[in-house]
């Protein structure tokens, strides 16, 4: 009897996670990438250090996600720790950062994808580059390459087709032509820059940080750090971390707005005190020495209307609490990452398709967003081991 064959469409981390736990068994895998090589975002994360994962109690790990109850059951079978052992049956060697991050030693991602590919090669997992899926019919698929497109049918089939964002990596989102309206949530950036049309005034700051400040949407959702004033507005991991919060405002309908406190280890009335000055000092040296840099100060000027400047109370509740009014979000093809996707309604408990059983879906493709710090990628890996085993189970059966 001929080995059951199945389709892989996609070979990003998700779809190679897939692979690797269907490669244990006797079936024929093909992998059908539409780029000329694997898994390009993933090599793009890893060009400035490869944040693969979070060494934080997974208590705390799964509250990252927005779909922290689905998602749950497999970040906690392959956590930050079980990565880490995997990575080093690669020959890959990892550390955790001061901030709990996880890295490989050597910071890249090219030698832990060559050693994987290696891996997978081996194990005899065909890789099909430049074949681009068109079209899929059940168990059947429509595939183009440079040459030809011809149609396979397959015992099973594995979606892991990305999000929308940096399409030209690979993630194009076509695939949302294969499933039903209803089956999707509208995908929205996640994981990216804000607007604020600034006047001319702030141009100097393009590209200065607003260094160790407290940002919130929300008062009970607190981050700190901090963010870049941009030629569009404000962009960094602050930013991204309240990013759920801001879609929420604009799902409803309400304004953006974003609150800073710029000087948080400082008080509100040890800051009144310091603003008090005298008549003799300039409102920029009163400032400057209530410990507010130049940025900050050009912010508040650009912010707060003129007439408050000299009034210690009013300007130290703003700085206490400055409230910036954004315009909205950079376009979903610049997001690291997206919110919105396959519903888990759309799917059973083993990421199978409710619609067609021979589809199974797994990673960024799916209705799940977290922010930047190794939970994209964690997630990736676990729903694309989630979708081998349901595969397995279904041909096993």
């Amino acid at each position: 009897m001929p080995n059951k064959r199945i389709a892989i469409i996609g070979a990003g981390p998700a779809g190679l996670m897939a692979a690797e736990v269907l490669s244990q068994y006797d079936y024929t895998i093909d992998v059908f990438e539409q780029k000329p090589s694997a898994a390009r975002k993933f090599l793009m994360a890893g060009k400035t250090g490869l944040n693969i994962s979070h060494n934080e109690p997974v208590t705390d790990f799964i509250q990252r996600y927005d779909q922290a109850e689905w998602l749950a059951p497999w970040i906690k079978q392959w956590d930050a720790a079980w990565i880490q052992n995997w990575m080093h049956g690669l020959g890959i060697e990892s550390y955790i950062g001061s901030s709990g991050r996880v890295f490989p030693v050597e910071m890249k991602a090219a030698p832990l994808l060559r050693a994987w590919l290696k891996r997978l090669m081996t194990a005899k997992v065909k890789f099909h580059y430049r074949h681009r899926c068109v079209e899929l019919s059940k168990n059947e698929l429509t595939i183009e390459n440079q040459t030809q497109r011809f149609t396979a049918s397959y015992d099973a089939i594995v979606l892991a087709c990305g999000a929308v964002s940096w399409a030209q990596l690979g993630s194009d989102g076509l695939w949302q032509d294969w499933l039903a309206q209803d089956e999707i949530e509208t995908f929205q950036p996640s994981n990216v820059g804000v607007l604020k049309t600034w006047s001319p005034f702030i141009q100097d700051c393009f590209g200065q940080p607003l260094k160790r400040v407290d940002a919130w949407v929300n008062a009970e959702n607190k981050t700190h750090g901090d963010i870049v004033i941009t030629h569009y507005g404000l962009e960094s991991g602050v930013i991204y971390k309240l990013g759920r919060d801001l879609r929420a405002l604009n799902a409803n309908h309400q304004v953006l707005q974003l609150y800073l406190d710029l000087l948080p280890d400082v008080s509100l009335a040890q800051l009144e005190n310091k603003l008090q000055g005298n008549k003799k000092q300039s409102l920029t040296n009163i400032w400057r020495k209530a410990g507010l840099d130049q940025v900050k100060i050009n912010l508040i000027r650009e912010v707060v209307a003129k007439a408050q400047w000299s009034d210690a109370k009013q300007i130290a509740r703003h700085i206490k609490q400055l409230c910036i009014a954004l315009d909205g979000f950079r376009p979903i093809q610049e997001a690291i990452s997206c919110a919105g996707g396959v519903k888990q309604m759309a799917l059973s408990s083993q990421l199978q398709l409710q619609s067609n059983p021979y589809v199974f879906c797994c990673g960024e493709m799916l209705d799940w967003d977290a922010p930047t710090g190794g939970y994209l990628l964690t997630a990736c890996f676990a729903t694309g081991r989630a979708v081998g085993q349901g595969v397995h189970q279904l041909l096993s059966d």
